[in-house]
């Protein structure tokens, strides 16, 4: 018989979480998410030290990203599949996933 055992670590000062004490906590910065267990005093830590933060910042919807200019023309899934299936019909080499040539997209858009 094999018993495997899975052990929380508090990931600031290593002691070993049992019985349900402490979890993961999830907080994104600056685009990236992060995870990182704790226990419960030490995540009680990092919520006071965000609280300031968080009490002065605004909610921001969607996507953790960092806050950079966004492309104006950036297309919609729905866009992108049908630019895809159009181009693909007309003999143009296009993925199933990544980036969509210009060229590919300027031919799309004076079609349609």
């Amino acid at each position: 018989m094999k018993k495997q055992i899975t052990q929380l670590v508090d990931d600031i000062d290593g002691t070993v979480l049992e019985n349900g004490a402490g979890s993961t906590v999830r907080f994104a910065l600056e685009g990236r998410q992060y995870e990182i267990d704790l226990s419960d005093e030490n995540a009680q830590k990092l919520r006071s030290a965000l609280a300031p933060f968080i009490s002065a910042g605004r909610s921001a919807s969607g996507s953790t990203r960092s806050s950079g200019p966004r492309r104006s023309g950036r297309s919609n899934t729905g866009e992108l599949a049908a630019i895809r299936s159009w181009a693909q019909g007309h003999g143009y080499t296009v993925g199933d996933r990544g980036r969509i040539s210009a060229e590919v997209r300027e031919a799309y858009e004076r079609a349609n």
